[in-house]
């Protein structure tokens, strides 16, 4: 590749937002390094330590339906939006599938014809969805939606506590097994209960066949405005994330790694081997999941065309 050529290309933008967004990143840690020195700013932490108190009865500790859960979670959130992305960027698709029956995906009496990325993204979306509404039920019938619900005002001024903190390079305490933070809370909130919902009722807007179907409700929720809220939720999952990712490594990864895979609160190297587990499945199946192998699925509930 060219000088020229690159320059052209979306990768040059890249040049200047990566050393721009480090210089931010220095910025931030300067200003979070300097509040920490003020006498105001430590009586805060001192007051907001960056966690609120749990309800009585909460759970310590994940049960086993929870780590199972957290897998295939992060195993339907990647091709979601693998899915989501070839959709938005694939001009011409390999095959286009088309329904063998009558159903939801129609228009005006005739079966809808759709890309094969589409009818991957909906039916990897309705295992997530199904996913996700049985997490629903456990966390409430388990009590443990105590730990992702904020229950206090006071978890506004502790998250602002622990953000100072990250910021600062001098991170809040890790006792996840126990307590989140009060941003991991907000965070945790977010993702579940309001991004989440997002995601699902603007991709159902969206849908190709069920679209039709909201027609009557055109003026009040428009197509458009599904699409403009269903892309932006779609980066905040990815920087999510990158961002818990990037977290559970660098806050006590084997620690943490046992929390999640292995359901247990200590250092063993089982949650490690679960995860890197979990990894090796993830990408046998990212490979996997090429065009000719998806047809061939497709072709098991409709007919493919190339």
């Amino acid at each position: 590749m060219t000088l020229a050529t690159f320059r052209q290309s979306r990768w040059f933008s890249l040049v200047w937002i990566i050393p721009a967004l480090i210089v931010l990143a220095g910025v931030v840690v300067a200003i979070a390094i300097w509040l920490r020195s003020l006498p105001g700013v430590q009586s805060f932490l001192t007051t907001y330590p960056g966690r609120s108190e749990l309800p009585a009865g909460t759970p310590v500790g994940f049960p086993a339906w929870l780590a199972w859960q957290h897998f295939l979670n992060a195993f339907f959130i990647l091709f979601v939006i693998r899915s989501g992305w070839l959709i938005r960027t694939t001009k011409r698709p390999a095959a286009y599938w088309t329904r063998n029956n009558t159903g939801l995906l129609r228009t005006k009496g005739e079966p809808q014809r759709i890309s094969i990325h589409q009818w991957f993204h909906i039916s990897v979306d309705s295992l997530w969805v199904l996913n996700g509404i049985l997490f629903y039920v456990l966390i409430f019938v388990t009590g443990q939606w105590a730990r992702i619900v904020p229950t206090s005002w006071d978890i506004f001024p502790n998250a602002l506590s622990a953000g100072i903190q990250y910021a600062s390079l001098n991170w809040p305490l890790e006792m996840g097994w126990v307590n989140y933070n009060a941003l991991q809370v907000l965070a945790y909130f977010v993702t579940v209960f309001i991004a989440a919902p997002l995601a699902v009722i603007t991709g159902l807007r969206m849908t190709p066949g069920l679209a039709a179907r909201w027609k009557p409700l055109e003026r009040v929720y428009p197509v458009q405005l599904a699409r403009l809220i269903h892309f932006p939720v779609m980066l905040y999952f990815v920087l999510f994330i990158v961002v818990h990712v990037f977290l559970v490594l660098t806050t006590g990864a084997l620690n943490n790694l046992n929390h999640m895979y292995a359901v247990r609160d200590d250092q063993s190297w089982w949650g490690f081997g679960i995860f890197v587990l979990s990894l090796v499945v993830m990408a046998v199946a990212w490979v996997a999941a090429k065009p000719s192998i998806l047809a061939m699925l497709a072709g098991l509930s409709g007919k493919v065309r190339r």
